[in-house]
């Protein structure tokens, strides 16, 4: 079984630039690179769909769903630990 290959950011970066500027088709720099050109059409369109971030000024526009989640459940288990408490110095 052949092992899994790890491509730097870099690497990456260098490859998708190259299939962004169209002088070579995807098969060719595929080809040069060793890369399947799926691999090369998956960087390519990861390039184009992260563009946006590179003009953003580092800004991010809020939280993410999931670390939305985990603050709501955070949230709901601080206040059954307040009732909790809040119960035992009643008596």
């Amino acid at each position: 079984m052949a092992k899994r290959r790890n491509f730097t950011d870099q690497f990456k970066a260098k490859v998708a630039l190259e299939a962004l500027r169209g002088d070579k088709t995807v098969q060719e720099i595929a080809a040069k690179h060793q890369l399947h050109p799926n691999q090369v059409s998956t960087w390519k369109r990861q390039a184009i769909d992260g563009m946006a971030d590179v003009f953003s000024g580092g800004k991010q526009n809020g939280p993410t769903e999931a670390e939305v989640k985990e603050l709501h459940a955070k949230i709901g288990r601080l206040a059954v630990e307040n009732d909790f408490l809040s119960e035992g110095l009643e008596r």
